[in-house]
């Protein structure tokens, strides 16, 4: 599990190395590392169940400035501008933020909790059935939603996307909702009966109104995917999940339209 801990750590520091040599920081954010400091001081120092959920609520709220960019003093570069990689796919852009994936080391320093320790064997077995399962389910759904078609590519740009996909996105949001979020409700909700997946499904739904953003039919996508990513993660862990949600992504960029039909 500590191996584990190191691993997505380190990750989530080359991601921050990649985004941090394409964009800024300026003095602002020195408020947004003090109120994380503190927050996590919170959580991991302290005994007192009033002053650690003072820490939750902390962390919680500047958990939603950070992954909606809200918070000042970060200036995230855009590496791909309004991209069609398909003639019938929407324009594209990607930035490199730096605030979000403060979210990750926060949960990965702060919750070692959201590292269950499980074996590779599971691990691999869990993966190899919850990738193409919830792959085909969530990419058939959306081609039978009219959203995306079968459309084969690799784009220059495709290295980059991954890069960022992977490291700043899918760690971050995984850690966020499947080790924050899914994982803190089974502890919380461990006297219920089917406590775990009663925690993957409020996970998942949660997952989802996070896409709402984008239309209902992607906060769908979302959740549907949610519950994917939180089996995967009952089951075989934090990589799993990583993994499982990366795969589709990955699926999705390269196989499909991407990000969606230009409507």
């Amino acid at each position: 599990m500590l191996a584990l801990r190191w691993t997505a750590l380190a990750l989530l520091t080359l991601g921050y190395c990649i985004a941090l040599t394409y964009g800024q920081l300026s003095l602002p954010v020195v408020v947004t590392f003090g109120l994380l400091i503190m927050a996590g001081i919170c959580v991991s120092q302290f005994s007192h169940q009033g002053i650690r959920l003072f820490g939750h609520s902390l962390f919680i709220a500047l958990a939603a400035g950070l992954a909606s960019h809200w918070l000042p003093g970060f200036f995230n570069a855009r590496v791909i501008a309004a991209v069609r990689f398909t003639q019938e796919a929407a324009p594209f852009s990607m930035f490199l933020n730096l605030d979000k994936p403060l979210i990750g080391f926060w949960i990965a320093l702060a919750c070692p909790w959201v590292f269950c320790a499980i074996s590779f064997r599971r691990t691999l077995l869990t993966t190899t059935i919850a990738l193409p399962v919830t792959t085909v389910i969530c990419l058939m759904t959306a081609v039978s939603l009219g959203i995306v078609g079968w459309a084969p590519k690799w784009p220059e740009q495709g290295m980059i996307w991954a890069l960022n996909n992977l490291l700043l996105v899918t760690i971050t949001e995984e850690l966020l909702f499947r080790g924050y979020l899914q994982q803190g409700l089974a502890r919380l909700l461990h006297r219920i009966p089917y406590h775990q997946a009663l925690a993957i499904g409020l996970t998942s739904l949660a997952f989802g109104l996070a896409h709402m953003g984008a239309g209902w039919e992607w906060a769908l996508l979302a959740g549907m995917g949610g519950v994917g990513y939180g089996i995967a993660y009952r089951f075989g862990g934090l990589p799993a999940a990583v993994i499982t949600h990366f795969g589709l992504n990955l699926a999705h960029f390269g196989l499909f339209t991407y990000p969606m039909f230009n409507r």
